[in-house]
């Protein structure tokens, strides 16, 4: 099949994570993504290691599936041929800082006037305007500005660093695409296009509702490692087998925790969870701490506990159950030959288009090919 974005032409100005993995869901499911990178190097991107035949591996798992031009926006001869292809987009998406695409004339405002069906999404830090729009920052800033790092604790008391990127992905990359599909859908209706302002601090909010509905009463926020999801609940937490091995431990339902508490045998008298939730905890450790990892896994298998093994990156990837949902049996080409598993994206199977294409090479696709062509 040919993905059920088949036909729609997008422009790809991004760099780096979020636009990339943004314009990656939508070539995945058909669409024709045509990527515009700066001269000479192009996208920083393809310089982050590590590399296998020739490329970024990381470039390659977020660019596959896209074509690539290069081009000197600042050249009226090179703007040109760019500008030639937003006029038959249907999506440009941008990450610029706020100003710079109106400077090249490749602004929204320009290109509506000759492309009135244009969808223009721009992925920014601050979003189009306020007094934080032309601020520079990266992942961890956005996190620090939206108030999330301030509820992390890396034991020391201070604000932990995330092993993810919250704000690039679930405030920039996952919101972009959700809102080109919606206005996909209402240029259907109204034949219009629109300018999307994605700004990644602000959609770090919503991922936060149980933070900011007491706030929002003018109750405090829980402190660090003191909410219901952060550590305040010994029925949401890190606990440590005999051997070291670390359990996630999340029975927050009552009849996941009286099956948890039966299982490691915990005291009666500390599993009414709200008389002492201090105490409760300490006993629920201390039952943890009397097994191996090994042995615990055994206890609680086809158990409705809700509790897993911590496992590291190399073991999730190697799961039985990732292999059994087939999450890495799509591959991509390397340029210089073999190949590579594709990074799975969250999209349905049944919308996906066909077997993707490798990364491109800097400016593969030259001035005069059919850029649009799957």
């Amino acid at each position: 099949m040919s993905g059920v974005l088949a036909g729609l032409r997008v422009l790809d100005f991004t760099t780096l994570l979020p636009g990339p993995l943004a314009t990656l869901m939508l070539a995945d499911a058909g669409a024709s993504v045509v990527k515009v990178e700066r001269k000479p190097g192009g996208d920083p991107g393809r310089a982050n290691r590590p590399a296998q035949g020739g490329i970024s591996v990381q470039f390659a798992l977020l660019n596959r599936g896209k074509r690539s031009i290069a081009a000197d926006l600042k050249n009226a001869e090179e703007r040109a041929a760019v500008l030639a292809l937003a006029r038959e987009a249907d999506v440009l998406v941008e990450q610029f800082r706020p100003g710079v695409m109106d400077r090249l004339g490749l602004g929204y405002a320009a290109l509506r006037e000759q492309n009135p069906r244009l969808i223009y999404c721009s992925i920014t830090g601050f979003g189009q305007d306020g007094p934080l729009a032309q601020v520079a920052g990266h992942d961890l800033t956005y996190l620090a500005r939206a108030g999330m790092l301030a509820l992390t604790d890396d034991g020391t008391g201070k604000p932990a660093l995330p092993c993810g990127q919250i704000a690039d992905v679930g405030g920039g990359s996952l919101p972009a695409v959700v809102n080109i599909l919606l206005a996909l859908i209402r240029r259907q209706a109204t034949g219009e296009g629109c300018h999307l302002d994605v700004a990644m601090t602000e959609n770090v909010l919503a991922w936060m509702p149980r933070v900011i509905a007491p706030l929002l009463l003018g109750v405090a926020a829980p402190a660090p490692g003191k909410g219901r999801h952060m550590g305040g609940s010994p029925r949401y937490g890190i606990y440590t087998a005999r051997d070291g091995v670390a359990f996630a431990v999340a029975p927050l339902e009552p009849q996941f925790w009286r099956r948890f508490c039966e299982l490691i045998a915990l005291d009666p008298a500390l599993r009414d969870d709200t008389t002492n939730p201090d105490a409760t905890r300490a006993g629920v450790a201390a039952c943890m701490a009397q097994r191996d990892a090994a042995d615990w896994e055994a206890v609680f298998a086809g158990e409705d506990v809700c509790v897993e093994r911590v496992r590291t990156p190399a073991e999730a990837l190697a799961d039985l159950h990732v292999a059994a949902r087939g999450l890495f049996d799509r591959r991509v080409a390397l340029p210089e030959g073999g190949n590579l598993p594709a990074l799975p994206v969250p999209i349905a199977a049944a919308l996906l288009g066909a077997t993707p294409e490798a990364a491109p090479a800097l400016g593969e696709a030259g001035a005069t090919a059919d850029l649009w062509r799957r």
